[in-house]
């Protein structure tokens, strides 16, 4: 077995269009990227969910029948099979635990969730079999720790669906911690809560694992849909897309269905809503429960159905533009166009950025106006009852987590994010976001499989499409994306490929214009080494002007002359340097592969010598009257060139007439009698004299030879 495994790893070579973008422009370069890929083992094994080990960089991916550890290099260190088995969708409690009337068949286990629980070093992956059990397996072997199945509680989600449920683990120092599971019903209220929070024991194997935080007679830790809601909106669901916490509170992104009215109609259609749900972290009644629209606009353009979400930090430029601090949480969203089409939404998208403060300042506002009695709770969900607010004389501050009135709440006003990135064509699909040295970066799927890198600088200065990268060999890339270890590189999934993809490709660039116009915050221009890089991979970037981030700190060279005839030999030239570090280990100067001397370095001056006569290029007719060849500076620490500037060789000798000699752009002289074209004046003797013009009296000239073309002796000129 270990000789096949192997298999399904490779690297991966491919064609990417690489769209490098800087403030004066747009080209697209044709590159060769190197990228790691592990494949899935049978094409109805897809990919389903992803995490990263942050402590070991181990990968943990989640598929059909199979749970992966791999390595930071796509390699398989373990599997572990979860299906497929004899189950029925229909069966509740499923078969394992008692006898089912309906027919047994072979069925696939789809993995829905995938959490890494830090605290007792175990995964804990949830499936589609058996109403969705879940099996907690040791991170190091993925050993099977405990597979809770025998209580209602142990059934998270009936739907057999990979992005039906959204976990987030809340940690407490001395206690168990909490499981908050979030998922869609399937329009099965009765058996599964839309949200709840479960006890997370330390034994895997204990009574209480999954078990409601709290539940008596008329309170539980958990949100149920009204089944009464289902008599007007048939298919209602809340599909989640997105989950985390921050702060005291559990956040989940959802999109929601609802019933209006288009404007100027008088029958109700139904949309889709896109919603942030808010629950304190510490509220086992879930008196909390706020739940807010979001989504935003440009342009007139509304892009309402969200398709992904990442919790961040601002860095220093885009909190200046946003007016926060930087560190402060932000929301990287990916949003589709319009409200209508849930599945196959239009390819039309937006990356818009949410304030986290901005939304919990909303959701402050809307609480203590239903607690003066204003407005109905306002959930979708709950429309068939449309329950009033209740008056309290209370103070509502940033901490309050509720009563046992006025919950679940919604808030009816949109709160609008910051649009800073649209697409057309190719959905966007996915997003992941750091911050690098003050930029906030994105890095976005998109349904054909391409990742787009962009730099966000926020709403007023707007966001920069950098990078676009093809990754997967098709699309779409899923949700789940995540960092390696060290942040350097990102991996990608599609169903059925999963690569590793550097954050930065700045050796692409192969001059200092070119990388520092690329627009990647990452990347720099590490002097005496001519290389694009991270300035921390620049030997001694520390010292001045041995790393440039800006194109005006790009190295500028100088020569005088700069063109000599090939008949002069050790010529001394002069070369001024311009944002040159120190050089004290030297230089050379080389002319090509024509020949190499040493350097003097006279201050920003550097001094060299062009090369001997049997080193200058032999210039005949054929090739013009010159020669241009890359004067260059190579240092000596490192051995490589790190400036350069053209250099020109000139032929005078090759001009037989004396119109072509002197329009020629060197110094040349035309010799009168003996009808010879030379550099140097004194070859001519002092009898002939030598012809050599200002602009103004050549085109004299040139009027006297059109008018006397016919003759044939040039020495009729002789009296200019």
């Amino acid at each position: 077995m270990a000789t096949t495994r192997w298999s399904w790893i490779s690297i991966v070579t491919k064609i990417a269009f690489v769209t490098t973008v800087s403030a004066l422009t747009r080209q697209t370069i044709q590159t060769k990227l190197n990228f790691t890929s592990f494949y899935a083992e049978q094409s109805d094994w897809t990919f389903n969910h992803l995490v990263v080990d942050v402590r070991s960089g181990h990968i943990y991916l989640g598929a059909v029948n199979r749970i992966y550890k791999l390595s930071e290099d796509l390699k398989i260190l373990v599997t572990h099979q979860t299906g497929p088995s004899e189950d029925n969708p229909k069966c509740y409690p499923p078969s394992i635990v008692q006898p089912c009337n309906d027919q047994l068949a072979l069925t696939n286990n789809i993995n829905k969730m995938l959490l890494i629980d830090y605290k007792e070093n175990r995964l804990i992956a949830c499936g589609s079999l058996y109403q969705g059990i879940c099996k907690l397996l040791r991170l190091d072997d993925l050993f099977k720790l405990g597979e809770p199945s025998h209580k209602k509680e142990h059934y998270l989600s009936g739907v057999n669906e990979s992005g039906s449920v959204f976990g987030v683990i809340v940690s407490h120092n001395n206690l168990d911690d909490k499981l908050f599971i979030a998922t869609s019903v399937d329009g099965k209220p009765e058996y599964f809560p839309t949200i709840s929070s479960r006890k997370l024991t330390k034994d895997s194997e204990a009574d209480g694992m999954f078990a409601y935080v709290f539940h008596d007679e008329f309170v539980a830790s958990m949100i149920k849909i009204p089944s009464d809601t289902f008599t007007i909106i048939p298919d209602f669901d809340i599909y989640y897309i997105y989950g985390f916490n921050s702060g005291n509170y559990v956040y989940f992104l959802t999109l929601q269905p609802e019933m209006t009215f288009p404007p100027g109609s008088a029958t109700k259609e139904q949309v889709y809503t896109s919603k942030l749900v808010r629950l304190c972290k510490e509220d086992t009644a879930f008196n909390s429960y706020v739940e807010v629209p979001i989504g935003c606009e440009k342009n007139g353009v509304e892009y309402r159905l969200l398709q992904a979400a990442y919790l961040s930090k601002a860095g220093s430029i885009l909190a200046k533009s946003l007016g926060i601090k930087p560190g402060d949480d932000i929301l990287f969203t990916i949003f589709s166009k319009g409200q209508k089409r849930k599945l196959n939404s239009l390819d039309e998208s937006a990356l818009c950025v949410f304030v986290l403060k901005d939304i919990n300042d909303r959701i402050k506002e809307r609480l203590q106006s239903c607690y003066k009695g204003e407005g109905t709770l306002d959930l979708a969900w709950l429309k068939v009852k449309d329950i009033p607010c209740g008056n309290a004389l209370i103070t509502i501050a940033d901490d309050f987590c509720g009563l046992d009135m006025n919950a679940p709440l919604g808030v009816s006003e949109m709160v609008r994010g910051h649009p800073v990135f649209t697409e057309d064509r190719d959905r966007m699909t996915s997003v992941i976001a750091y911050v690098y040295k003050d930029h906030s970066l994105a890095f976005v799927g998109t349904k054909s499989g391409k990742l787009k890198k962009i730099r966000v600088d926020g709403p007023v200065n707007g966001a920069l499409q950098y990078e676009t990268i093809q990754v997967v060999e098709s699309g779409p890339i899923l949700r789940d994306m995540a960092f390696t270890k060290n942040e350097e590189q990102l991996f990608i999934m599609s169903d059925k490929q999963l690569t590793r993809v550097p954050v930065e490709s700045c050796g692409q660039y192969t001059t200092c214009s070119e990388c520092l116009g690329s627009g990647d915050p990452h990347c720099g221009w590490c002097v005496l080494h001519n290389t694009c890089t991270r300035k921390e991979r620049c030997e001694r970037s520390h010292e001045p002007r041995r790393f440039a981030s800006e194109i005006k700190q790009c190295v500028r060279l100088t020569v005088h002359p700069n063109n000599i005839s090939v008949s002069q030999y050790n010529v001394l030239l002069v070369l001024e340097a311009y944002n040159v570090p120190e050089l004290s280990a030297g230089v050379n100067c080389t002319f090509e592969d024509l020949s190499e001397m040493d350097g003097l370095v006279v201050g920003n001056q550097i001094r060299c010598i062009s090369p001997a006569e049997k080193e200058v290029p032999r210039i005949i007719t054929e090739n013009g009257d010159h020669h241009i060849v890359q004067l260059q500076l190579k240092s000596k620490e490192t051995g490589m060139t790190f400036a350069s500037t053209n250099f020109v060789f000139y032929n005078c000798s090759v001009h037989n007439s004396c119109l072509s000699c002197v329009e020629s752009p060197y110094q040349c002289h035309w010799c009168k009698y003996r009808h010879v074209c030379t550099h140097d004046p004194r070859t001519c003797s002092f009898q002939e004299g030598r012809v050599k013009m200002s602009e103004g009296v050549r085109r004299g000239l040139k009027a006297l030879v059109l008018v006397t073309k016919q003759r044939e002796d040039i020495f009729g000129m002789e009296e200019f």
